[in-house]
C-alpha cells in the first residue's frame, strides 16, 4: 500500500485514559481540573464530552492531544503512551487558526506537512481529496479573508483530517458560528464521520449538540472535574437536531447534568 493509500486508510487506534490527575496554579492555590478520571474510547467511536466551564473537559482533550501532560495517571492511544503531540492525533480549536497568507488548498497543504513521506502530487491529491469531502472543492484557490465563518470551519476540518490522524480532537469547533450554519455542519460532519469511522472526541457545552453527534455522551461536573455519567446514544443517523425524539434524550441528559452540578455545588 503506498504511503497516499495509508492516509486514506490508516490502522485501527484505542484511546485509554486510566486514572488521571490535572491540577493547575491559580492566585488562591491549586484547582484540581481532573480527578481520577478513567475513560476507554474505541475504534470509531463518537464521543461527546459535556459539562459547564471549569469541568476538566477541555483539560482533557489537551491530555489527549499532547498539548498538555497528566500529574498523575496515564493516557494511551493502541497500546502506546500519548507523550506530547504526535501525527496520529489532529486538533481542531473553535478558532479556525487559518493563515491569511495561504489560500484555502495552501492551508490543508500546510497540516500535511507532517508527513515527510509523500510527494508534492501526493500532497496536492490528499488536500483535494478532503477538500472535497468537506464541500469545498470549487473553492481550493479562494482567499481565507474570501469564506464565511462556516467555510472557514470547513477549511479547518479539511486540515486536521488531511494528515489522516486516527484520533480527531475537536474542541467546541462550532460554538462562535450562528444556528444555521451550525446545523448544516451538524449533517456535513455526520456524513464524512459515516465515510471515514474516524475516531473524534467532541468537547461541547450543548447536550442537543452533543446527542445530534455523539454514539456516546460524556457527563462531566467541576470542583473538580470528573466524570458523573455517560450515555450512549441509540438514535438512527443521519440525525436532526430538531427532531422530537432528539430532544426527549437530550431533556434527559440535561436533567442528569443539572442534578450532577446541583450535587457538586452542595458538596462545596
Amino acid at each position: 500500500m503506498s504511503s497516499a493509500a495509508e492516509l486514506i486508510n490508516p490502522p485501527p487506534s484505542k484511546l485509554v485514559v486510566d486514572h488521571v490527575t490535572k491540577s493547575f496554579k491559580s492566585q488562591s492555590g491549586w484547582l484540581k481540573a481532573l480527578d481520577d478520571v478513567s475513560l476507554t474510547v474505541n475504534e470509531g467511536e463518537f464521543v461527546c464530552l459535556v459539562g459547564p466551564s471549569g469541568c476538566g473537559k477541555s483539560t482533557l482533550l489537551n491530555l489527549i492531544a499532547g498539548l498538555d501532560t497528566p500529574e498523575s495517571g496515564t493516557l494511551s492511544s493502541d497500546g502506546q503512551p500519548i507523550i506530547g503531540t504526535g501525527r496520529e492525533r489532529g486538533v481542531m480549536f473553535q478558532e479556525h487558526a487559518l493563515f491569511p497568507w495561504l489560500d484555502v488548498l495552501g492551508n490543508v497543504l500546510f497540516g500535511l506537512q507532517l508527513k515527510p513521506n509523500l510527494n508534492k502530487a501526493e500532497r496536492i491529491d490528499i488536500a483535494k481529496y478532503y477538500l472535497q469531502l468537506v464541500g469545498l472543492g470549487r473553492f481550493i484557490h479562494a482567499n481565507v479573508h474570501e469564506l464565511s465563518g462556516g467555510m472557514k470551519q470547513r477549511v479547518a476540518l479539511a486540515r486536521a483530517l488531511a494528515p489522516n490522524p486516527r484520533i480527531l480532537c475537536m474542541d467546541e469547533p462550532f460554538a462562535a458560528l450562528d444556528a444555521m450554519t451550525r446545523e448544516q455542519l451538524y449533517a456535513d460532519l455526520q456524513d464524512i464521520w459515516a465515510k471515514r469511522k474516524k475516531t473524534i472526541i467532541f468537547v461541547t457545552h450543548n447536550v442537543r449538540e452533543a446527542v445530534c453527534l455523539g454514539d456516546r455522551v460524556v457527563l462531566f461536573s467541576p470542583n473538580p472535574g470528573r466524570i458523573r455519567e455517560q450515555f450512549h446514544i441509540k438514535l438512527p443517523r443521519p440525525r436532526d437536531i430538531n427532531s422530537v425524539e432528539l430532544a426527549e434524550q437530550a431533556t434527559l441528559i440535561t436533567r442528569a447534568l443539572k442534578q450532577h452540578n446541583s450535587q457538586s455545588l452542595s458538596a462545596e
